[in-house]
């Protein structure tokens, strides 16, 4: 809970507590704490923002205002004189307690979550971009002629000098938490907090000048995601000295936003269940991420070589660029690991490798990383036949299906290249979505700040030795299996 919620809910229920057992003296007294807790309530109103597991508490502060324990008072002291109907008054009491104990429950199952703070020297800078690759057509869209449009976010190192307010989470909440909702199937409110989270970036910062250039890392969320969906991490590179470049894949996320047009939802292309999981609807698919995060590359080049704000204008190290992905877009990062000599080094986080590219049985040639959930990599054994037919399918094809994910898994770590298994973890360990509610924690058996740590250490550990040549800190030395993970590494 935030610091002004805090003092609402402990003021409210001490005030309950009074309200439901207490013996006022006056009626006055309850007007003054009636003010009070309206006090307290409109501040956090206005300061933090009113959410919906709050409304117990704001009917608390209402029912002191209006007086209703005026009514109430009057009532027990005639029951204090009728031992007969003591139990009225036990009765009360419990619901007064069970009140309480949901109005306490409800902001902690569901808080306004914040994200760590960044362990790098640098302050965080963001700006966004609307961009359209006119030398593409929409294939998409109904209308003929329509040109492929990108919304990117860019986080980057800013100097401590930098102050303004911090940036939201989402710039345009109401189109990503309707989309969320028809993506898992959870009630919309559920989502709700998204509005009220902020980032530690500052919109427009200037870019830090303790180094002449930065090094580029380009970020693709999973299918069905959206570019802010792993903010835990990218906050955490941008802080350390990169220049983190969020692609939102149009009509492939959960929803896109863009200046004076509609909202851009996720196009299926009428695909459900397991036809959506298929490689060879997945692997067509993934040529349209691949050609936009081609297209990033290039419009960086271009804010390199003169940015009309003069912001990154000779700032970006193209000749140091990165990439990582989540889902789908880990799948997009081996691909251009495959298919663009501008990526040096990539990450895939849970992906599985679709794409039109196979990695040779003697590697990539490029560093690599997979980081996989062991959820993931369950297999058909353990596959139960109720996620089967929930997906629409059987047990010969899942099988399959199985069979081609471990034969691209295979030559992964080939040529010296790593593949990190996360114990107690699931896909969406990898992004955001668990900070949402301690629910999914507790639901799934999950460690979410811990496999939160540990992908930040390995991500940062990764890029520093490949892309700036720091000396390895954890990948050399934790091989093998730990507690919360299992490290290998292939042979060079």
């Amino acid at each position: 809970m935030r610091w002004i919620e805090i003092m609402l809910v402990l003021f409210n229920v001490w005030m309950l507590g009074g309200l439901m057992l207490g013996r006022p003296k006056s009626q006055r007294g309850w007007l003054i704490g009636g003010g009070i807790s309206a006090v307290l309530l409109l501040v956090h109103a206005f300061v933090e923002g009113l959410r919906w597991p709050m409304i117990p508490m704001y009917l608390v502060t209402l029912w002191a205002i209006v007086g209703g324990g005026r009514t109430f008072f009057r009532s027990t002291a005639r029951i204090e004189r009728k031992s007969r109907q003591r139990w009225k008054t036990l009765i009360i009491g419990g619901v007064g307690v069970v009140y309480a104990a949901v109005s306490i429950a409800l902001p902690l199952l569901f808080p306004v979550f914040s994200f760590a703070e960044p362990t790098g020297p640098y302050k965080i800078g963001t700006i966004t971009y609307h961009w359209t690759d006119s030398a593409r057509e929409e294939r998409f869209t109904k209308a003929s002629g329509d040109s492929r449009e990108l919304a990117v976010q860019i986080w980057y190192p800013a100097s401590w000098e930098a102050t303004g307010k911090k940036a939201p989470y989402l710039s345009d909440p109401a189109p990503y938490i309707e989309g969320l909702h028809e993506f898992l199937h959870l009630p919309e409110f559920l989502f709700s907090g998204f509005k009220l989270v902020n980032t530690h970036a500052i919109a427009n910062a200037g870019l830090a000048d303790t180094e002449s250039k930065y090094p580029v890392l380009l970020f693709s969320h999973g299918f069905m995601g959206y570019k802010n969906q792993n903010m835990f991490q990218v906050e955490q590179l941008a802080s350390h000295g990169y220049i983190v470049v969020g692609i939102e894949h149009a009509y492939s996320s959960v929803a896109s936003v863009f200046p004076d047009k509609p909202v851009v939802k996720f196009d299926s292309e009428g695909k459900m269940g397991y036809e959506q999981m298929k490689y060879s609807f997945m692997d067509r698919r993934n040529e349209v991420w691949v050609e936009d995060a081609k297209f990033v590359l290039d419009r960086m080049e271009a804010l390199s070589a003169n940015d009309p704000s003069g912001l990154f204008t000779d700032r970006i190290d193209l000749e140091h660029m990165g990439m990582f992905g989540h889902s789908f877009g880990g799948a997009t990062t081996v691909q251009m690991l495959l298919d663009d000599q501008r990526i040096q080094a990539g990450i895939d986080m849970d992906g599985v490798l679709y794409g039109e590219k196979r990695i040779p049985t003697d590697g990539l040639k490029k560093p690599f990383l997979l980081m996989s959930a062991d959820d993931t990599l369950k297999g058909v054994d353990q596959t139960t036949d109720a996620e089967i037919i929930a997906l629409g399918t059987n047990r010969e094809e899942i099988t399959a299906y199985y069979n081609e994910l471990f034969a691209r898994y295979e030559p992964v770590t080939a040529g010296g290249n790593y593949w990190m298994t996360f114990k107690k973890s699931t896909h969406m360990s990898f992004s955001d979505l668990y900070l949402l509610t301690p629910l999914f924690k507790w639901m799934e058996g999950v460690d979410v700040s811990g496999t939160h740590e540990l992908i930040n250490e390995y991500t940062l550990d990764f890029f520093d030795h490949y892309l700036k040549g720091q000396p390895l800190q954890y990948l050399n030395i934790n091989l093998g299996d730990h507690p919360k993970f299992t490290l290998q590494q292939g042979a060079e």
